[in-house]
């Protein structure tokens, strides 16, 4: 294979030996405990695998000491899965305990296998993205330390996934997942008329609003915009070309909650989540009010659902109108879904292998 300089290195490289001497003849796998895998290959061969919780956002010497605990233990081979879960593979069976002490000892709980919540994913937050409503890390630590236990046990119906993003653009995966938190602005972004033609281009500015909302200013002798606050979807696209209309606002930016979603074709197609709670406000450093819902869904979920039953196969086999009066939450003008083009998409897009004929 050729060496280059450019993208990543090419993953089979970087394979334990067992998986590489079995890639494509693994037979199945099992779940021995939460956190702990065990796939057995058609030749008989063995990899055990300690998935322990992360945060997203980690220093050098975190990476060091997860590093360390792999070069002791699985000849220097670890991952991390797509919700941020370090996993730790090794052939040796005996491995697995001190692995788990190892991982313990750093204050990271085993688990998210199975009928569990997995780490969630989510977003920058105020740590580095310029357009968040509201924040990720501390979000994600408030609600899984509500949720601790689900993660180290496998006591749920099923699988259940969260995450959260920041704001309306959603870089995370709140549009598929079972419970999703988004950070949503409610007021327009401000114009700075002093510093707007000094840092932006007029005609990108108005270009990059998708509604139409940002207009030449009426005064000509006024070298600004002005935005039409009935066309304004609060993106913050506008902010992202130009820093002179900032849309944060401590008092109007806040979050929403959904509810629903899954990527999974098993039982039914891949399903979109919905809105259950239009608006939260942000109350840094804990969210008592979205941490309180996020946390009564699960509980009457794990209560009601059958087993195997996902958030979403639940809510439509019970109803909505029954998922409303379990989980006391008040149905508003803004849980009235009048997005009129998604009735055609059934019709012309797959989004499953579920084929009918």
């Amino acid at each position: 294979m050729v060496k280059t300089d450019i993208g990543p290195p090419n993953y089979k490289l970087m394979l334990p030996e067992v998986i590489t001497e079995n890639y494509g003849k693994w037979k199945y796998h099992e779940i021995l405990r939460p956190g702990v895998l065990r796939h057995v290959s058609e030749t008989g061969d063995e990899v055990y695998t300690v998935r322990a919780g992360s945060p997203k956002l980690v220093s050098i010497d975190f990476v060091r000491d997860i590093c360390d605990i792999a070069d002791k233990y699985c000849d220097g081979h670890l991952r991390f899965t797509s919700r941020y879960n370090i996993e730790f593979m090794t052939p040796d069976k005996d491995k697995v305990e001190p692995i788990i002490e190892a991982v313990k000892k750093l204050g990271l709980p085993v688990g998210g296998t199975g009928n569990s919540i997995s780490n969630i994913v989510h977003t920058q937050g105020w740590v580095h993205c310029h357009s968040a409503a509201t924040d990720a890390s501390p979000l994600v630590k408030a609600i899984m330390d509500e949720l601790y236990d689900h993660f180290t046990n496998m006591k749920l119906p099923a699988k259940l996934r969260i995450a959260i993003a920041c704001c309306i653009n959603m870089c995370g995966a709140v549009h598929c997942s079972d419970l999703a938190v988004v950070g949503v602005h409610t007021k327009v972004p401000k114009v700075d008329h002093e510093n707007l033609p000094k840092w932006c281009e007029i005609p990108t500015t108005m270009a990059s609003c998708p509604t139409g909302a940002i207009r030449r200013h009426p005064d000509p002798t006024i070298k600004s915009v002005t935005i039409i606050e009935e066309r304004c979807m609060y993106c913050a696209n506008c902010f992202t070309v130009c820093p002179a209309l900032p849309i944060a606002d401590s008092e109007g930016d806040g979050v929403a909650i959904y509810a629903g979603g899954k990527v999974s074709n098993a039982r039914r197609p891949p399903m979109f989540s919905r809105l259950i709670v239009p608006y939260l406000p942000n109350n840094p450093p804990r969210w008592p009010e979205m941490v309180a819902v996020i946390k009564k869904v699960v509980d009457i979920y794990a209560k009601n659902a059958r087993q195997g039953e996902r958030v979403g196969e639940w809510i439509e086999r019970v109803g909505w109108e029954k998922f409303f009066q379990l989980t006391e939450i008040p149905f508003t003008e803004q849980h009235i879904d009048d997005y009129t083009v998604r009735s055609a998409v059934p019709g012309t897009f797959r989004t499953t292998t579920q084929f009918r004929w």
